[in-house]
């Protein structure tokens, strides 16, 4: 007869009964794809959107067109200015 294992005990109980055998003697096979093999699968978008920016901003660069600085006084300039003024003891 064996002897039950205390409740707080991390052993578990010892079994006369010798454990089950393996229903099947080959591993068990798994859905999922092996890791040599991994498949990603990308929408047409997903490609060609990123290509088309990269393009238009290299095109951007590489043909300014018309810049040109400004001319005029910055609004933000003469506000700092004045404000420094008026604070300035």
């Amino acid at each position: 007869m064996p002897v039950p294992a205390h409740p707080r005990s991390h052993r578990p109980a010892v079994s006369s009964r010798p454990a089950p055998a393996p229903a099947s003697p080959r591993p068990a096979v798994s859905n999922r794809p092996a890791a040599d093999r991994v498949e990603i699968r990308l929408p047409w978008w997903a490609v060609a959107l990123p290509a088309v920016a990269f393009g238009a901003l290299l095109l951007m660069i590489m043909s300014p067109g018309q810049a040109q600085a400004a001319t005029a006084d910055p609004a933000l300039g003469q506000l700092i200015e004045r404000t420094l003024h008026l604070l300035a003891p």
